[in-house]
């Protein structure tokens, strides 16, 4: 399972011109699922997120985890992020879950985020979705987990 995070000062997701899901300070987590994915693989990097330090200290070092800043999540289903690109010029998607084992595993992260944290939002699988953000810093981090 893949997680491309960002730092962000705000993040919103659309769906067909209505705004689904917004944040404000916090992380935008992109999250890919893999065919070999199961709920502990989505608890252990639901748990990455949460405790990743990318928010910085009184002394300006990326210290802070998003629970410490009391910072918002927004949980984002994104397959492409399982592309495998090493070789020719079109992504395959062969290492991706199929579309209702990934929404299972997706939405059982996004309940157990919501459990979890105080504030937490979540764009639409499957959907055609239209994300915004400010990235802070900027600050990108790619987080995988088997």
């Amino acid at each position: 399972m893949i997680a491309l995070i960002q730092r962000v000062t705000g993040a919103s997701v659309e769906v067909d011109g209505e705004t689904v899901a917004a944040i404000r300070r916090g992380i935008l987590a992109l999250i890919g699922v893999e065919a070999a994915d199961s709920p502990a693989t989505a608890a252990k990097l639901l748990e990455k997120v949460l405790t990743y330090r990318i928010f910085p200290d009184e002394a300006g070092k990326m210290n802070l985890d998003l629970r410490q800043i009391g910072g918002e999540l927004l949980l984002v289903p994104q397959f492409t992020l399982v592309a495998d690109t090493r070789k020719g010029t079109r992504p395959s998607f062969s290492e991706a879950a199929k579309p209702e084992a990934a929404r299972e595993l997706f939405l059982g992260m996004v309940a157990v985020a919501q459990a979890a944290h105080p504030r937490v939002a979540a764009g639409v699988f499957g959907a055609d979705m239209q994300v915004q953000l400010v990235n802070a810093g900027p600050v990108t981090s790619n987080l995988h987990v088997t």
